[in-house]
């Protein structure tokens, strides 16, 4: 019988941590009692009494347009940040803009959210604008954070891309925007793609920001988990996170799926020459 190594101990040990928990989480879903530490039998019924909940549902859609439209606005500015930070040469300036761009990403979010709260303030006194908070502020907010991190994924992506096919490019004939649309963007698409997720992950999951940046009518969903959990753990939250990890497991696979058959395609064209 083969022994088991430390490595493939504490890789199941690590696995076992993180994934128990949620396993434990969805077996809970399914829980007849309104207590949630308590086993009462199996039954579906939160699962119907959360789709009744216009609460949650109204907080669902609005969480997935903010993070949305934050993450394209994240990948516009982020990508052209990027750009800046890694074609420029080196001056003060850069140095400046690198470091602004990546400050959001160690600043605390408490400092990050009062900042943006004291400048909408101060903006509706000055020019009448924003007139209350509202969706429109908690994406201008989660756009300014996610950006930051578009920006260092899309950075470490240029950085690899070969300028000379950029140049070739110009020297053909295209203008330095053509060369940018049609020769750097499909080579950094993948970059591309990372970022616009991660940055969607970052403000689907905000909470600080958000409660400093909202108003009536835009609560997001982490708002309303945080506030019923302070109330008292609600079997339906069970329920909405579990349909959240079913949701995310299907990305993944299907994510999976099709880059593992690109990369059989690409073996089979590699064998085919």
């Amino acid at each position: 019988m083969r022994k088991l190594g430390f490595s493939t101990i504490m890789l199941w040990v690590g696995l076992l941590f993180l994934y128990l928990p949620m396993l434990i989480l969805v077996i809970y879903s399914f829980n007849a009692s309104k207590l949630v530490t308590v086993w009462g039998g199996w039954s579906g019924k939160w699962y119907a009494e959360l789709l009744k909940d216009e609460q949650i549902i109204d907080a669902v859609f609005t969480s997935l347009a903010i993070a949305f439209y934050s993450s394209c606005m994240a990948v516009i500015l982020g990508t052209m940040a990027a750009f800046v930070m890694t074609r420029f040469r080196h001056s003060w300036a850069k140095m400046t803009l690198s470091n602004m761009i990546t400050a959001p990403l160690v600043m605390p979010e408490v400092i990050t959210g009062l900042s943006l709260l004291l400048l909408f303030v101060h903006m509706a006194d000055l020019i009448g604008w924003p007139t209350e908070r509202g969706m429109t502020t908690v994406w201008i907010a989660h756009s300014t954070f996610c950006a930051a991190y578009v920006a260092v994924v899309v950075s470490s992506r240029l950085r690899e891309v070969d300028r000379s096919v950029e140049e070739a490019a110009l020297d053909l004939g295209a203008t330095p925007l053509q060369s940018f649309f049609l020769v750097t963007v499909p080579m950094i698409t993948p970059a591309l793609i990372s970022g616009w997720l991660l940055a969607f992950s970052l403000s689907l999951d905000d909470l600080v920001i958000a409660s400093f940046t909202s108003g009536p009518g835009s609560t997001t969903l982490p708002m309303v988990v945080f506030s019923s959990v302070r109330l008292g753990v609600s079997p339906k939250i069970n329920a909405l996170a579990t349909l959240i990890i079913l949701a995310v497991s299907l990305v993944a696979l299907i994510a999976w799926y099709v880059a593992h058959r690109s990369q059989k395609r690409s073996m089979a064209r590699i064998n085919e020459e």
